[in-house]
């Protein structure tokens, strides 16, 4: 069966936060003829959105029609400084967190889950530029400067934009194996360091 990842978007999302993820886990088991992951967009309204540069998207699922997500995803972008304070969202997200294999955040996607208080006495990073902004909202979370990626377990989190390629990978890693996660890049011609990122987040 496989794991339902749904993928948060909104206004002002960064592009590659959100569609990085995607990429990963769309294209895992696909030399093997498998789909592991079902990937799906979630918004709170079933309307396109305007991701940053003006990039526009449609949204598959809303918040009230959604599949219930084994995975959730929850990408960064300067529209997380209003999603941050956007009680539809948290409210979301803190509903269906609880019941969730794994929540993973991107970048700045990190602020929304520190508002939603799901990083309490729990690791965290974020993108670099936004390690105070953190700090802020998650007062009781360990903001980790040092890491590309952070593994709570069931919360992982990355750095910005780019790291979210490497998480998703690790991720892969995690439920599938390293083999499958290496063929994964391989197909995607990805060359970054996930996997050195993925033991330093031991």
């Amino acid at each position: 069966m496989a794991y339902r990842t749904a993928i948060v978007i909104f206004d002002e999302v960064e592009v590659l936060d959100f569609a990085g993820p995607f990429e990963v886990f769309s294209v895992t088991g696909r030399r093997r003829k498998l789909e592991p992951f079902d990937v799906y967009t979630v918004a709170e309204r079933l309307e396109p959105v305007s991701a940053r540069n003006g990039l526009s998207v449609n949204p598959r699922y809303s918040f009230a029609n959604c599949p219930p997500p084994d995975i959730l995803v929850v990408p960064g972008g300067y529209g997380t400084r209003r999603e941050m304070k956007n009680p539809m969202m948290l409210e979301w997200v803190a509903k269906v967190a609880p019941s969730c294999e794994l929540v993973l955040s991107v970048c700045t996607g990190a602020l929304v889950l520190g508002a939603a208080g799901l990083l309490d006495q729990r690791q965290a990073t974020t993108h670099f530029m936004a390690f105070d902004e953190l700090r802020a909202v998650a007062p009781h979370a360990t903001v980790r400067e040092d890491r590309r990626i952070v593994d709570n377990g069931n919360i992982v989190l990355s750095a910005g934009v780019s790291a979210g390629i490497d998480m998703s990978l690790h991720v892969v890693a995690r439920l599938l194996g390293a083999e499958v996660a290496r063929e994964t890049a391989r197909y995607m011609e990805y060359e970054g360091n996930w996997e050195r990122a993925t033991k330093d987040s031991d």
